[in-house]
């Protein structure tokens, strides 16, 4: 593991964190209603996410330098397959209940494991396989009554429409995913942030020619609020990538469903069932294992340092 990576329970703090606020900013984004173009939404989201992100680099001194990069195509890249990822998201977003859409893009979390070691060579083991599986498991039991893709109106149904579109989200995500991963190792991660916000905005408006409805005065405050939560988690995810291995901290996207749950209890009257709870612990109890897991590997790591014999 490099030097960068050497703090995994920073990185987990980190992508906690970012996770709640990005829940928040789900909410938010469903708030607004499900007329407004999802291409609009990403507009909103991407652009006031810069308002946080520029006023984080304008404090640290580091404005000036921000778009200094050593490698526009990879941004690009990354800007492109995460737009698209974004776009299926909030479509799904807008057509399920919140909790269900949560749930159903839990399946990032495991394909990045997958995609982490086939295209990082990072080292993904028997304990951290079976805690991303054992907590998909518990995914699988909270969703699986509720899940619209099952239910009347067959695979024309817009439910079912949705439930594909965050599917397919999941699985760009976690491109989107290993190519930050790469980033960061080369990349400041304010530069990174912005230009992902930049980017996403550029090609959000590609969409301005298939019709943007106009929006009323509460649903443009709750899409400019979702977008500024926007920039700030990006800025804590990105981050949380440079102290930990993607494979190591992506199941910890799974602590949003604890969120989800009480605003899906509150908000929109979603009363938790027996079987939800059950998924949620397996969910919580397995991010749990993979916190007490990587504290017993970092102590190990330190220990085996302190008994290498110094070379002269």
């Amino acid at each position: 593991m490099d030097a960068e990576v050497e703090n995994p329970m920073k990185g987990i703090l980190l992508k906690v964190l970012s996770v709640v606020i990005f829940v928040c900013m789900s909410t938010l984004i469903k708030a607004a209603g499900s007329e407004i173009a999802t291409g609009q939404i990403t507009f909103y989201r991407s652009a006031f996410a810069m308002v946080p992100i520029l006023g984080y680099l304008a404090l640290r001194g580091q404005l000036r330098d921000a778009f200094k990069t050593k490698d526009i195509g990879a941004h690009i890249a990354r800007g492109f397959v995460g737009i698209l990822a974004m776009s299926f998201g909030f479509y799904g977003l807008v057509h399920l209940p919140l909790p269900e859409a949560i749930a159903i893009g839990y399946a990032m979390p495991l394909i990045a494991v997958a995609f982490a070691a086939i295209f990082l060579g990072e080292t993904v083991r028997l304990y951290r396989w079976s805690a991303v599986v054992i907590g998909l498991v518990g995914v699988m039991i909270i969703t699986w009554p509720r899940l619209t893709l099952f239910r009347e109106g067959g695979l024309g149904s817009s439910e079912a429409l949705g439930a594909a579109a965050v599917l397919l989200s999941a699985a760009l995500g976690a491109i989107a995913m290993v190519l930050v991963r790469k980033l960061v190792r080369a990349e400041r991660t304010h530069t990174i942030v912005l230009y992902f916000s930049f980017s996403a905005s550029v090609f959000s408006l590609a969409t301005l020619p298939f019709g943007w409805p106009s929006i009323s005065q509460k649903a443009f405050l709750l899409l400019m609020i979702a977008g500024f939560c926007g920039g700030v988690a990006q800025l804590l995810l990105t981050e949380s990538y440079r102290h930990a291995d993607m494979s190591t901290i992506a199941p910890f996207e799974y602590t949003s469903i604890v969120l989800g749950l009480i605003i899906g209890y509150f908000l929109f009257e979603d009363i938790p069932t027996s079987t939800m709870l059950i998924g949620t612990a397996i969910v919580v109890g397995a991010g749990i294992f993979i916190i007490f897991r990587e504290h017993r590997l970092g102590l190990e790591r330190r220990g085996a340092r302190k008994h290498v014999t110094p070379q002269g």
